[in-house]
């Protein structure tokens, strides 16, 4: 049987790592992270893109379309947040109305259905909050939402169970060909062997090519900030506003998410440090300032917490998908936006390919569902009385603002792939998500995620390496 490894735990490793789990391989996806969706799957927007904005006959105009036509039946299948909310494009000049066009023009090459110029009066009274500058839009009924974080790990979590073997904690620092075998070497010591190595690595996925192949690749790193606010906005925005792209992106948008929030963001400053995730002052007050060109009436005083991630821009401004020259070595390298609405077409892609590479044969037996945690928030209340005679951990309330129950951050830790932190838990069931942002919850997550791992309180950690308790303080004042 054929050795497949995939560098990457982000959405698209973990596509790949799920596609590719149909077939009689033994697939291991190393992740330097302790977690999946550590990276750009973790600080993103969370827009499933129509695609008018991506040029045509590129890469990202191919697959844009591919994947945005199949998340109804995916996320119904593996159980994660999707919604076909609509976008507009927002545009405040009437000198810019042929922009507009050229989008709508762009689209219909790409093949997307359903677009269409608004004038003014039929923006506003779409979205009544829109500025009153506005002159038209471009609408794409076909734009929609979801949780990026939660996609990636129902895709994980059902290549789990299909076979793919995940390690954490895997800093990859070496790579070459040793006779007809790929030998991959982690900082820690620990080695691999395979006959494909998948390069999935995002902002990375240039030091994994360039350790492994001749022809070298660029990858940029470019810095997204964001601001979210509270659930008493949603009302200001029903559908993603954006604004005319520009050629660092599609600049600010006013989002709502998945779970009754707004989004808005990102920035797009390139920078050298591919490991700086840390918001800036003239960031934020960048995204603030452009989102209330489209929705003046955004109450600053409601943002509940601010990100930052960076996304994988290469030089030539196209996804890098396929083998390299190096007989072995598959990259899929370059999948900025919109990366995630391509996503599930990359993944079947590159594992089809991949199994045409290798003469993989499919399975006699593949899990196509998987099914997520219950959300008691969003339960009837007959639902939840069932749940609990079920299990009564599903009775009591840890994260008020969330309404998240501990048999929901039991569930998450002892699942394919569980949490093993703080945020583990906060990326699978939301405690920690809402307006106190973990200021009432925080302790008792660590208490049952001790209870549960058995391991001791001041052990649990925010996230890798992320310390919160340092001892006790009676014991710090007698040192």
């Amino acid at each position: 049987m054929k050795d497949v490894i995939i560098i990457g735990g982000g959405i698209i490793g973990c596509a790949v790592a799920r596609e590719l789990s149909r077939f009689e391989t033994n697939i291991t996806l190393l992740e330097k992270c302790g977690d999946v969706s550590q990276g750009t799957t973790k600080a993103n927007s969370g827009i499933v893109h129509a695609g008018f904005d991506a040029k045509p006959n590129t890469a990202k105009a191919k697959f844009n379309l591919l994947g945005n036509v199949m998340f109804d039946k995916l996320s119904k299948d593996l159980d994660f947040p999707f919604k076909r909310n609509g976008a507009l494009v927002l545009c405040f000049d009437e000198k810019e109305i042929d922009g507009l066009k050229e989008l709508y023009d762009r689209g219909v090459a790409n093949g997307v259905s359903g677009l269409e110029i608004l004038t003014k009066e039929q923006v506003k009274e779409m979205e009544p909050n829109v500025s009153d500058s506005v002159v038209g839009a471009l609408y794409a009924k076909t734009s929609g939402i979801v949780s990026p974080y939660e996609m990636c790990i129902a895709y994980a979590e059902n290549a789990a169970v299909n076979g793919c073997e995940f390690v954490f904690g895997k800093d990859v620092c070496s790579i070459a060909k040793e006779g007809e075998k790929w030998q991959v070497r982690a900082k820690d010591g620990t080695s691999y062997t395979a006959d494909m190595v998948v390069n999935c690595a995002g902002v990375h996925a240039d030091d994994i090519n360039n350790m492994a192949c001749e022809d070298k690749i660029k990858i940029i790193a470019r810095k997204g900030e964001y601001m979210l606010y509270d659930k008493s906005c949603v009302g200001l925005a029903q559908r993603t506003i954006f604004q005319m792209p520009s050629k660092m992106g599609k600049g600010v948008l006013v989002a709502p998410t998945t779970h009754g929030n707004i989004i808005t963001g990102p920035t797009a400053w390139d920078v050298e440090n591919k490991e700086s995730v840390r918001t800036s002052f003239d960031g934020l007050a960048e995204v603030y300032a452009k989102s209330l060109i489209s929705v003046p009436s955004l109450p600053k005083r409601n943002v509940i917490t601010q990100f930052c991630g960076l996304r994988a821009h290469s030089e030539g401004g196209d996804f890098i998908i396929g083998q390299s020259k190096q007989k072995g070595f598959y990259n899929v390298a370059g999948i900025e936006s919109p990366g995630l609405t391509s996503a599930p077409a990359i993944g079947v892609y590159v594992a089809y390919d991949i199994a045409k590479l290798l003469g993989l044969e499919k399975k006699a037996r593949f899990e196509e569902k998987r099914k997520g945690i219950p959300h008691f928030a969003t339960m009837t209340d007959e639902e939840r009385d069932e749940l609990i005679k079920t299990n009564p951990l599903y009775g009591k309330i840890i994260c008020k603002c969330e309404v998240v129950t501990e048999g929901e951050i039991v569930d998450s830790i002892r699942r394919p792939i569980g949490a093993k932190d703080v945020d583990g838990v906060k990326l699978r069931t939301r405690a920690g998500m809402g307006k106190c942002q973990s200021g009432f919850c925080m302790e008792k997550v660590m208490e049952i995620l001790a209870r549960e791992r058995g391991v001791a309180f001041e052990d649990i950690e925010k996230c890798d390496g992320g310390k919160i308790v340092f001892g006790k303080v009676k014991d710090k004042r007698s040192e």
